[in-house]
């Protein structure tokens, strides 16, 4: 068994060891749950310190690295040939920065499950089965593998939303499942006619192998998605751009874009706080994440028809996402609309089709991550205290939790873009390739950058306003002495979770080459592929 199937497993495992145990053991489940989740995490630091940065990864099977390739189902079809669908696995540089920062996130998580009380058994089995589905689709260069672990996903997702959440808890879980399910019915059908339309050179048999489907050669001519003249129009569209703007809705949902971002403030106000952490630390990414490694690497030619729409969608779920933040009374509604606009910058900077730019995509992905994380953690610190998230209810808070109020400031400025931390290197990147984007004839306008950069003021607007409306001034709280009793400092247990992460946006606003020495070769690679069709 390879590095990466124990890294997949792990959880897994761990999932049917916390099923096995009874319930009178019902205090171990945080301490398995635990274990393995800091198992996993040094799983994932040890690919990273193994992985070779010059490795190009993307459409060539040699570019990948721990690469795990076995034979899963075999059956003949008759006239339609062979159906090949293997157990294939391996990262490149899109993908290694994301394990390692899933493997964080869902430590963080497990850290923050401390004071969950219900159904023990049942909510750290979900959150194993949830680490594995996440790893699985980080891992997959199988098309039908990767389908299977974005399914295995949701349910997780719904139960962790719908059972252990607020008060509204079956609405948001309902609308977050039809959402990503209608996403992902569509996404089936263009999965099944990739795998109609491609064959392996190799075998000759049809193939869900996802790296096939990045090379015009491996394509069947007069197929549906065929690459020659005569391939199929759907209502006068051509066939790839159908495929493309399909495969593009489905993983928008879960960046998400506007219109498509509904689901979050209501999946996030209703999530208990864990669920949170990974909504916002990972589920995300994993939308930037399927457009990098399928819509643009498999339809590179519909992409870069595409791309000033998609460019422009960046740019309204920057502004828009960033103007309802403003507007939000309730802190952890305005956080996930700050997400929404912080995301709008993955979507600007994979547009710009330029190196810059997708690596700016990509560093974004990977701060607004674990910064994300902590913000979602410190609101439930507060919530656990005294259940109330409404901003006009505290005043003064910096008195009471002095210790909470340094690490909130922290994280504020860290996520507004402030030099030195990790997220002005991100939006930087992302801002600069977008302004050399016209120049190399991506389609992208440099009113786009400008538009951008407005939105990095309206988020030191929300944040610096949010901070001082609660935090500062002669203490005032809804609850009177009872929430000033309450309101307790972070324990030691808040501030362990808590340090990595501040000291992580420090350290990589510091030493960027942490993660962009690891995914440059593959950025350089996806910018070539794509760069034919301009």
């Amino acid at each position: 068994m390879g590095i990466l199937s124990i890294l997949l497993l792990l959880p897994l495992f761990a999932c049917l060891l916390i099923l096995a145990i009874p319930s009178s053991y019902r205090n171990s489940y945080k301490y398995i749950a635990l274990g393995f989740a800091f198992l996993q995490f040094l799983v994932s630091g040890y690919l990273y310190w193994q992985f070779d940065g010059s490795q190009t990864g993307i459409n060539s099977v040699s570019g990948y690295q721990f690469v795990e390739q076995l034979p899963w189902l075999r059956l003949d079809l008759g006239s339609l040939g062979q159906l090949e669908i293997d157990y294939f696995i391996g990262i490149d540089g899109i993908s290694m920065p994301l394990i390692l920062l899933s493997t964080i996130v869902m430590l963080m998580a497990i850290g923050a499950s401390w004071n969950i009380s219900k159904s023990l058994k049942g909510y750290f089995a979900l959150m194993m089965l949830l680490s594995t589905a996440i790893i699985g689709i980080f891992v997959a260069l199988d098309f039908f593998l990767f389908y299977i672990f974005y399914e295995v996903m949701l349910l997780p997702l719904y139960f962790l939303i719908g059972i252990w959440g607020g008060a509204r808890r079956e609405y948001a879980a309902i609308k977050f499942f039809i959402y990503t399910l209608f996403g992902s019915v569509f996404m089936l059908l263009v999965m099944v006619g990739l795998y109609f339309s491609v064959i392996n050179p190799d075998t000759g048999a049809h193939t869900f192998n996802m790296l096939h489907m990045m090379n015009p050669a491996n394509y069947v001519d007069g197929s549906f998605f065929a690459t020659a003249a005569n391939s199929f129009d759907v209502f006068g569209i051509p066939a790839r751009m159908v495929g493309f703007i399909i495969l593009f809705i489905a993983f928008a949902i879960k960046i998400p874009i506007v219109p498509l971002h509904t689901w979050l403030p209501d999946a996030h106000v209703e999530a208990p706080t864990p669920v949170s952490i990974i909504l916002a630390g990972i589920l995300l990414k994993i939308g930037g994440y399927g457009i990098i490694r399928i819509c643009y690497s498999v339809f590179p030619d519909a992409a870069v028809q595409a791309n000033w729409w998609i460019g422009l969608i960046g740019v309204v779920s920057i502004i828009y996402g960033a103007l309802n933040a403003l507007a939000q009374k309730d802190l952890k509604r305005m956080i996930a609309y700050s997400s929404v606009s912080h995301m709008g910058f993955v979507t600007l900077g994979i547009a710009s089709m330029t190196v810059e730019g997708i690596s700016g995509a990509m560093f974004q992905m990977v701060s607004h991550g674990f910064l994300s994380a902590a913000l979602f953690f410190m609101v439930g610190v507060i919530y656990d205290r005294v259940h109330d998230r409404y901003i006009y209810n505290f005043r003064g808070l910096a008195t009471l939790m002095p210790k909470f109020t340094a690490y909130l400031a922290i994280a504020f400025f860290a996520s507004l873009g402030l030099p030195g931390f990790s997220a002005f290197i991100g939006e930087a990147f992302v801002i600069i390739g977008t302004f050399n984007a016209e120049s190399v004839g991506t389609g992208i306008s440099r009113w786009m950058a400008l538009a951008g950069s407005i939105g990095i003021l309206l988020s030191a607007v929300y944040f610096l306003w949010t901070l001082q409306r609660m935090f500062f001034g002669q203490t005032r709280l809804k609850g009177g002495e009872e929430w000033a009793v309450a309101l307790t400092d972070l324990s030691q247990r808040e501030q362990l979770i808590l340090f990595p992460t501040i000291a992580l946006s420090l350290l990589l606003g510091i030493m960027p080459f942490l993660v962009f020495d690891q995914m440059n070769a593959a950025v350089v690679n996806l910018v070539a592929l794509v760069s034919t069709h301009l």
